[in-house]
């Protein structure tokens, strides 16, 4: 199968040269995948190589250059890379102590903790102590309010359209989705909803 490559300008990207691949995953390694695109095979770092099939995937990607490295580390989505991108702007880590915080963690987790300052929930990962953790906070912590609220959104985009044809602002709507229960059906979704947005 023909897969078209779609590689970025790269004038005053940085490091950062390429947006995502599409292709194949032909091979997954303990670290790593190859993906195929236009008969080219990519090794790119992930954070659960075995979490993709060997099918068809678009890989959002950070090229990591240094004079003897060049490396591309890979997600299955923006929220995943602009964590990432996040994490290694912080002194103290870079892509190989960020990218396990990112195969053990979710991202809504990770940035629930950071807001937080849930310094307990990031040494639970490798090399990141106490002082590292309270980096990450003091260089993160208000960054990812919008984020969050966005996950909220994308996992509850029935209900959101539902409150938003009845005549609801989205900015409200993010104010009670936390509060409604994802174990019911979405008729009892919309209940809990209305009572929240009436109080």
């Amino acid at each position: 199968m023909f897969i078209i490559f779609l590689l970025y300008d790269i004038i005053n990207m940085g490091d950062k040269m390429y947006e995502y691949i599409k292709g194949l995953v032909v091979d997954q390694e303990s670290t790593y995948i190859v993906l195929e695109n236009n008969n080219m095979g990519y090794k790119i770092h992930v954070p659960n190589p075995y979490s993709f099939g060997l099918e068809e995937y678009k890989i959002y990607v950070y090229q990591h250059l240094r004079e003897d490295e060049s490396t591309l580390y890979g997600f299955k989505t923006k929220e995943e890379l602009n964590l990432f991108l996040n994490l290694i702007e912080v002194s103290g880590i870079g892509p190989k102590t960020a990218l396990p915080m990112l195969a053990t963690g979710s991202v809504s987790g990770i940035m629930d903790a950071i807001n937080r300052e849930n310094t307990l929930y990031l040494t639970k990962f490798p090399k990141i102590g106490e002082k590292v953790a309270k980096q990450i906070i003091l260089d993160l912590k208000g960054k990812f309010k919008l984020q969050i609220e966005n996950d909220y959104v994308d996992s509850n985009m029935e209900l959101v359209e539902v409150l938003r044809g009845l005549g609801y602002k989205l900015n409200d709507i993010n104010k009670v989705l936390p509060k409604v229960s994802k174990d019911i059906e979405l008729g009892e979704q919309v209940k809990e909803a209305l009572k929240l947005l009436l109080k």
